[in-house]
């Protein structure tokens, strides 16, 4: 492999990521209203802090070689809380956090965990980001969290100027530009922000503008330009022709795109109300004609949703020329496209996968990898010409929080700065995993996914179980996917965007013994059933 990027060292103040003019305000205010004198309050606002210091790194990776053990005795006076019985049943407290560091995990039983999940997507900088510090100061500042969506914070607006600046790939810079896009009345153009708490919202938002286009949200607005027409929502199909393979969210509209809730799917069709479509995965000639049947009356195709990557669906990646062609169809014929990157986000250089591959979605949602896992916060980016609810359309209460803002700052700043760094550890690992496969290949069948989130694709759905099963007696936290439509047995990996080549190496060397052992153990039954 060509030479390994180094990791660039981010230090920032508040009054640096934020401002000086409004951290001035800021800190005259705390000398009124907090126990700071006026010049502790500007000393903590221009303390920098180092997001990611090497002393960090190196500890976190001497600790590597104590995964899986015990280090600390076991907490015995536990509590088993009062879960619903899903929940009790999929409950492992043995391995609930008492405290972390980058990508391990300190568990209820006193071993440490391998974080190669990423806590489900929420942790791309780990547990207990040094830089993350900068919301303690602010909080010590007596900046508020909760706010109201008529009193969005200057934290909030300065994060949604930022999130179109990104999502449009300009330079911090080229204000000029980004004042033209903020501007911009012209179709596909990203510019709007809606703050939510969570992805379901945020997915659930752009559904509601898309329907708006059929139905009136009340009895105040105008008649729909669709109106009288069924709308028909294309998704990622499965392989067996269903609609297994998307996921969106868990909203009740969400969920019924996802063969959820089929009695009362059907009858919604059967009324005309509104129809799902599964499209199949990388299949264009089958985009293409279901689209022609269904953008005609008495029907009309409303929108197209997909992920880039499928991590529910066996982290299949939709292929970038697929996308291009079901795009360019959608925009010839007025359907807006919802690219969810609630999984992608954060993973890739530049932060927004959709931009690798030259995409011009009319809606981004986005959320987890953004703050970090320090507080529930998503968003959905739009166009001026998506932008056609009213405030309770698509509102959220406590979406405007201004420390969960700052979150969403202090992971874009340190992601920024490290894109090439974290695109090619993403390369080395997906090369490396590969080439892992490539020496099992009666054990597994191919690799997917793309750089962090990679997957191994199994012949069998117990030899995934196995694998994941001996990684997890070892405290590596990877997930099997065995029950999905027609997909192949799956091992899901997302390692943290901090993770270091030593990481890395460490886990594949893990899974390297976990296959070893289980061919081993199939070539002794093999000699066992001749005998």
């Amino acid at each position: 492999m060509k030479t390994m990027k180094t990791m660039k060292t981010v230090k920032r103040s508040l009054s640096r990521l934020l401002g000086r003019e409004y951290t001035n305000a800021v800190t005259a205010g705390a000398a009124l209203l907090t126990d700071l004198s006026g010049e502790e309050a500007r000393k903590l606002a221009a303390e920098e802090i180092e997001f990611l210091p090497d002393a960090y790194r190196d500890k976190t990776d001497l600790l590597l070689e104590q995964v899986g053990k015990q280090i600390i005795p076991e907490m015995k006076a536990s509590t088993s809380g009062a879960p619903t019985n899903a929940y009790r049943k999929a409950s492992n407290p043995k391995a609930s956090p008492l405290g972390g560091i980058g990508y391990l995990r300190l568990g209820e039983d006193g071993r440490l965990y391998l974080v190669g999940k990423s806590e489900h997507y929420h942790t791309p900088l780990g547990h207990n980001f040094p830089g993350y510090k900068l919301i303690d100061y602010a909080r010590a500042l007596g900046i508020t969290n909760a706010t109201h969506n008529n009193t969005r914070g200057y934290v909030t607006r300065l994060l949604e100027r930022e999130l179109i600046r990104t999502a449009n790939g300009l330079t911090r810079e080229d204000t000029d530009s980004l004042n033209g896009v903020l501007d911009s009345r012209e179709p596909h153009v990203l510019n709007r922000v809606i703050n939510l708490e969570t992805g379901t919202l945020a997915c659930e938002a752009g559904i509601k503008m898309m329907l708006a286009r059929f139905y009136r949200l009340d009895a105040t607005f105008p008649e729909p330009k669709y109106k009288g027409r069924t709308p028909v929502f294309f998704v990622m199909g499965d392989r067996d022709g269903g609609a297994a393979a998307n996921y969106h969210g868990t909203s009740v509209i969400a969920q019924t795109l996802r063969n959820m809730w089929p009695d009362m799917t059907d009858k919604l069709e059967d009324a005309g109300i509104w129809k799902v479509c599964p499209v199949g995965i990388n299949d264009y000639e089958d985009f293409k004609s279901k689209f022609e049947r269904y953008n005609q009356p008495p029907f009309k195709v409303a929108g197209f949703l997909h992920e880039i990557i499928l991590m529910n669906y066996g982290g299949i990646r939709l292929e970038q020329h697929y996308l291009q062609q079901a795009y360019d169809m959608c925009h010839r014929n007025d359907t807006p496209i919802m690219c969810d990157e609630i999984q992608s986000c954060m993973w890739y250089p530049g932060m927004f996968l959709f931009r690798a591959y030259g995409l011009n979605p009319d809606f981004v949602v986005i959320g987890k990898g953004f703050p970090g896992g320090q507080y529930p916060a998503s968003r959905i980016i739009t166009t001026a010409e998506m932008d056609t609810l009213n405030q309770f359309g698509a509102l959220v209460t406590n979406g405007q929080e201004e420390l969960a803002a700052l979150a969403y700052l202090i992971t874009m700043t340190f992601a920024e700065e490290n894109a090439a760094w974290i695109g090619a550890m993403g390369e080395y690992y997906e090369e490396r995993l590969k080439a892992l496969a490539s020496r099992y290949p009666s054990i597994i069948e191919r690799t997917e996914g793309k750089g962090h989130l990679s997957t191994l694709f199994f012949h069998e759905a117990e030899l995934a179980a196995a694998f994941t099963g001996r990684l997890g007696e070892q405290c590596i936290d990877i997930s099997a996917q065995t029950y999905k439509a027609n997909c192949p047995p799956a091992a899901l990996t997302k390692p943290p965007i901090i993770a270091t080549m030593k990481m890395l190496d460490y886990m594949i060397a893990r899974m390297d013994e976990a296959l070893q052992a289980i061919r081993e153990e199939r070539e002794a039954d093999d000699r066992e059933d001749t005998r």
